[in-house]
């Protein structure tokens, strides 16, 4: 069976918020590489909904809004007005990893690590799942947080968007000043930098460079 590949995010969002940030958006959808994002009116919430998935052996991820596509991959967009390229990476919170790490994988879900490492914001642990171009980062909640929200027994939540662009120093000018200062990221030898909540994006998002390529290696 193939490997699981997203085919859509549904999120709460103004696309017009979006627009104005240089993203091509037309019926209120956007193609971000091989990956559609889907622009609802909800009393739900608002940021990322729910997502649906190609090839999955089932939709049980844990408490994760998920659906089955059945929906061809279609062509890769080109590279929007300011830069970006693909979604790098989903961001989901986990108040149990392991419980979440393993329904995942029953999925169908393709594991790849687990860090067993804090990130800067203070998450204690993270898994990354393979989709396609796509990185599903699942993150361990911290215990402060669970303490805070009741919430350790809790289904998986979405939480935000990494973006890949193609010149990351452009795209913060482009978008200034409602992008924050480019920092180093996790990952080596990468950079990143955080869409500032003035930009109106009901969507925590990032911006990241690409992935240096090695000496030898093809581009």
């Amino acid at each position: 069976m193939p490997a699981p590949t997203i085919d859509q995010l549904t999120l709460a969002d103004d696309p017009a918020n979006w627009a104005a940030l240089g993203f091509a958006v037309s019926d209120g959808e956007c193609l971000i590489g091989a990956v559609r994002l889907c622009f609802t009116e909800s009393r739900q919430g608002a940021g990322i909904l729910a997502w649906s998935l190609r090839d999955l052996r089932c939709a049980e991820l844990d408490g994760l809004p998920t659906s089955v596509s059945e929906r061809a991959l279609p062509a890769r967009a080109p590279a929007h007005p300011n830069g970006v390229l693909a979604i790098d990476h989903v961001v989901a919170v986990s108040g149990d990893l392991d419980r979440s790490v393993a329904a995942m994988r029953a999925a169908g879900l393709d594991l790849r690590r687990v860090r067993e490492q804090p990130t800067p914001a203070g998450a204690p642990r993270q898994a990354f799942f393979r989709l396609g171009s796509e990185i599903l980062e699942l993150i361990q909640a911290p215990a402060e947080v669970l303490e805070r929200d009741g919430c350790a027994q809790g289904p998986v939540r979405f939480w935000g968007l990494a973006l890949l662009v193609e010149d990351l120093d452009r795209a913060a000018e482009l978008l200034a000043p409602h992008v924050g200062q480019v920092r180093p990221a996790v990952q080596a030898g990468r950079r990143i930098a955080t869409v500032r909540r003035s930009a109106g994006l009901a969507v925590p998002l990032a911006l990241m460079s690409p992935t240096p390529t090695r000496a030898g290696a093809p581009s």
